[in-house]
């Protein structure tokens, strides 16, 4: 069978070099006779290897010195309380600015460990835009700012870095990561599962200033101290190796094909074919997103009939086009526009999408 077009909000579309590349070292890994996976994270081979992954991810993202970088378990969700555990003292408050599921989700599971204050929310417009920044109800002495840069379910995306003054914003870039330049310096933390545009899920990318490692003062087990982690090389237990490897093929497969600039002028052509065509469709297919902030990694849309859903997808998929089906959440479609998504994917999709309008009518 022959491969499809991908669109699965995640795990996601990985780049067709990278698994070529794992498919032809899957048995024998740099001249080892054994896969990556056979072998012992604290061999010399595992060990060079995730030094490069490091150094190359830093080259990508211009990550300075002074932050540290954690290559962790767990999922995103479970970073969702490990925060406010590092970064938050007993007592302390984080603000949280909530645009859709997930940065509501980690709002909740932060809510034992810290003072939650929701600084702003859209969910009474139904996530459909930004708060506006004026609206912000920040507190300066709050140990974090805490955002979701792109929402992978309800469509919407930070576009820059908010302006939060002094005290640190924190990000889960789990969706939009590697997908664009962003200076690292506005944050204080990054993290991001894997499993969208890095690699397979199992890993999370920790990107921390250093000078925060120090703020955990509260008793918990080592496994969820941060500066463990960073003080351990990110080998306090065993590391997820496989993902760790495959996230190092991909970082390679970034730089050889223009790093983030690159990806960024892809992302936006993709992103704008797709709304073009919805937008142009005579409201056949809607995007109620506020166009500013849709996002350019997650489009979801919806039929103006949504009796015609299950025809769409039975019909899309038999045209290799996988994955449309929109969360429960929200329903319709959605289509993920990951870097590892080709234009060529996205013209299918365009193409099919004018078809099936003629055809249904």
């Amino acid at each position: 069978m022959s491969r499809v077009w991908n669109f699965s909000a995640g795990p996601a579309a990985m780049p067709l070099p990278v698994l070529e590349r794992a498919q032809r070292e899957l048995l024998d890994w740099n001249g080892s006779g054994a896969s990556v996976m056979e072998q012992s994270h604290r061999g010399k081979r595992f060990m060079t290897m995730a030094q490069q992954v490091e150094a190359d991810l830093r080259e990508l993202m211009g990550i300075p010195d002074h932050y540290a970088v954690l290559f962790e378990q767990g999922g995103a969700t479970q970073h969702f309380a490990q925060i406010p555990m590092n970064l938050a003292r007993e007592g302390d408050r984080a603000d949280y600015i909530v645009t859709g599921h997930w940065s509501e989700k980690a709002a909740s599971e932060a809510a034992p460990y810290v003072q939650v204050n929701v600084a702003a929310t859209s969910k009474a417009e139904s996530f459909l835009r930004m708060p506006a920044r004026e609206t912000w109800k920040l507190d300066s002495g709050a140990a974090y700012v805490h955002i979701a840069t792109n929402e992978t379910i309800h469509g919407v995306q930070f576009k820059h870095a908010p302006e939060v003054g002094d005290v640190p914003l924190v990000a889960d870039m789990s969706s939009d990561i590697l997908s664009g330049p962003i200076d690292v310096s506005r944050y204080g933390l990054i993290y991001a599962g894997a499993q969208k545009n890095i690699g397979p899920s199992g890993l999370v990318l920790v990107i921390i200033r250093r000078d925060l490692l120090e703020r955990a003062t509260r008793p918990m087990a080592k496994i969820f101290r941060y500066a463990e982690h960073a003080a351990h090389d990110s080998m306090l237990n065993t590391p997820n190796t496989w993902g760790w490897y495959l996230a190092g093929l991909t970082f390679q497969w970034l730089k050889e094909n223009g790093g983030l600039a690159a990806m960024d002028v892809l992302n936006r052509q993709k992103s704008q074919m797709l709304y073009a065509a919805i937008d142009g469709s005579g409201g056949y297919y809607r995007n109620p997103i506020d166009p500013p902030v849709r996002s350019r990694m997650n489009v979801p849309f919806t039929l103006h009939d949504s009796s015609l859903d299950a025809a769409f997808l039975q019909e899309s998929e038999a045209a290799g086009l996988l994955a449309l089906k929109g969360h429960k959440a929200v329903g319709g479609m959605r289509a993920s526009l990951y870097n590892a998504v080709p234009m060529e994917a996205v013209q299918a999709l365009v193409d099919f999408m004018s078809e099936f309008s003629r055809r249904h009518g």
